[in-house]
């Protein structure tokens, strides 16, 4: 009964380890130039394939009905929260790193190439841009 008991505490934990190590789940990230929190971004998965949004924004400064005047596509005039700033980005065969996909960045409207890349056990991510053979890499922090 012990060993049984040992077993299935030792697969419930595997799982949630597995379960830390994808995108999936709620962020917060970072301002680059001020430190401050900007906003919780809920990632999700969709038919294999990646997508993001804008839950909730924690700037001092934002307007609750904010909307996205510079953003060029479909997502033009859309609430800031609720945007979707990812989309695609599918699971590198034998990697840690969900690749393909872009993302959006509401203050400009530019939608840039990303990855992104589970690390510290999945307590974070490593979101990375890329307009041409430059990049960004941004760290988010988990949430749950």
């Amino acid at each position: 009964m012990k060993s049984l008991f040992a077993a299935m505490a030792l697969a419930a934990i595997s799982a949630t380890v597995m379960a830390q190590s994808t995108p999936v789940g709620l962020w917060r990230n970072v301002d680059d130039k001020t430190g401050e929190v900007k906003a919780e971004i809920r990632i999700g998965e969709s038919g294999g394939a990646l997508i993001g949004r804008i839950e909730k924004s924690l700037r001092k400064d934002a307007k609750p009905d904010a909307i996205c005047d510079e953003c060029g596509d479909d997502r033009k005039g859309k609430p800031i929260t609720g945007l979707d700033i990812i989309r695609g980005g599918k699971k590198a065969e034998g990697k840690d790193v969900w690749e393909g996909g872009k993302i959006l960045d509401p203050e400009n409207g530019k939608e840039y190439r990303a990855s992104f890349t589970p690390i510290d056990g999945g307590k974070k991510l490593e979101v990375r841009g890329y307009l041409g053979p430059f990049w960004r890499t941004q760290t988010w922090n988990r949430v749950q």
